[in-house]
């Protein structure tokens, strides 16, 4: 019985340690600022329609991999963010910024850039 509980529990220290582990190769975005990988464009439209690579734009959707702590108002205080890592979200065309961390493309958006989330 006790070796079940130490497998468990052995089990969510590794779960917990990779969440851990991959949070601090992302970082944390400043301010109000979120992380998103961007979700793939559709390939096909509802046509039936292939679309080619080099027409495709870039998406305005994804996902938040990382959140900033918030934004402090003009009285100190701190604002959290709005939306948790997770979310599926909708953002303005030109409202973000493009990096590259590990290899893996994301954007940076502030938080009044969200329009939508799902």
């Amino acid at each position: 019985m006790a070796k079940k509980k130490a497998k468990k529990q052995g089990k969510k220290a590794a779960k917990s340690s990779a969440k851990a582990s991959k949070k601090a190769m992302l970082g944390q975005p400043y301010g109000d600022r979120v992380l998103v990988k961007p979700t793939a464009a559709e390939e096909m439209t509802s046509f039936g329609l292939i679309i080619p690579d080099n027409s495709k734009e870039k998406p305005e959707q994804g996902v938040v991999v990382a959140i900033g702590p918030g934004k402090k108002n003009d009285e100190g205080k701190l604002i959290p963010v709005g939306v948790k890592v997770g979310d599926k979200i909708m953002f303005s065309k030109y409202g973000y910024d493009e990096v590259k961390i590990n290899g893996s493309e994301y954007y940076l958006i502030r938080e009044e850039s969200i329009t939508y989330v799902f």
